[in-house]
């Protein structure tokens, strides 16, 4: 089942950092860079953030959250997480389908990863991403900007 979370709870926001650590700790893993800022949030870092929070619940566990900005029709994902213990399942593919289905207005979606991050990467190419731009923020960390045009997609189907 999947719910739109109050990331101002704090509660709320401590369950999300529970999935969002383990999960980023596995692409600074994959990437070989740990001075991710998701792996330096708080509860209330999260708390203030200013995003939009569903999460994919699996027998009452929080398991995955994605997070969005909506501006001037473009939906931003900031993260898609899973917790390690739950790859592989299709929660991913469960929360990327709900919200894509979730906003009206929305013309595109737009979303970064970490170039190494190769099952993230195709992930995201999988469903229709195509590859925008290649961001160097520093000597090891390249990011990778994917966006998809949603209107065309709903057209054909």
């Amino acid at each position: 089942m999947i719910g739109k979370l109050d990331i101002t709870n704090p509660i709320v926001a401590e369950k999300v950092l529970n999935v969002q650590i383990p999960s980023y700790r596995v692409e600074a893993e994959l990437i070989g860079f740990y001075e991710l800022p998701p792996l330096k949030d708080t509860v209330e870092t999260l708390r203030q953030c200013g995003e939009m929070f569903f999460g994919y619940f699996l027998n009452k566990e929080l398991c995955g959250v994605i997070s969005v900005r909506v501006e001037q029709n473009v939906l931003d994902i900031h993260r898609l997480i899973v917790h390690p213990q739950h790859f592989r399942k299709g929660i991913a593919n469960a929360l990327m389908e709900f919200i894509q289905n979730k906003f009206e207005n929305v013309e595109s979606i737009i979303v970064s990863t970490g170039a190494k991050n190769t099952p993230a990467v195709t992930f995201y190419e999988k469903n229709g991403f195509l590859k925008t731009e290649e961001i160097k923020i520093n000597e090891n960390l390249i990011l990778q900007t994917f966006k998809k045009d949603i209107l065309v997609h709903k057209k054909n189907l």
